[in-house]
C-alpha cells in the first residue's frame, strides 16, 4: 500500500494522469520500483507460506521482515535514481533463495521421514 501511495503521490507531484505510465524522471522510476515490488511479491508470498509451514516460522518470519526490509530500501534507492536500487536487489533476490533452499529443506525434511 506504501508503494501505490507513493505512485499516486509522485502522478500528482508531476501531473501524470492515469493511464499514462511516462513522464517526469522521477515518476517513471517510483512507477517501475513499485510495479517490480508488486512482481516479485506473489514469489515472495508463496515461498514464505511454504518454508513457514515446512521449515521453522521464527527463522522464515525473520527472513520476511529482511526482505520486506529489503524491498523498502530498493524502492526508497530506486526513487532517488536506478543505480540507488541494485544493493537491495541483491539482497531481496539473496533472501529469495534463501527461502526457496529453506522451504525445500523443510519439505525433503517432511516428506522423506521414516
Amino acid at each position: 500500500a506504501y508503494f501505490t501511495l507513493q505512485v499516486i503521490y509522485a502522478r500528482r507531484k508531476h501531473k501524470v494522469s492515469p493511464p499514462a505510465t511516462t513522464g517526469h524522471p522521477e515518476f517513471e522510476r517510483i512507477f517501475r520500483a513499485q510495479a517490480n515490488c508488486s512482481e516479485y511479491f506473489p514469489i515472495f508470498i508463496s515461498l514464505l507460506w511454504v518454508a513457514g509451514i515446512f521449515f521453522h516460522q521464527g527463522v522464515i518470519a525473520a527472513c520476511g521482515l529482511l526482505y520486506l526490509y529489503s524491498r523498502l530500501r530498493y524502492f526508497q534507492g530506486y526513487a532517488v535514481a536506478a543505480q540507488g536500487r541494485l544493493g537491495p536487489l541483491y539482497a531481496s533476490a539473496w533472501l529469495l533463495w534463501l527461502l526457496v533452499g529453506l522451504a525445500l529443506a523443510g519439505l525433503l525434511a517432511h516428506f522423506l521421514q521414516p
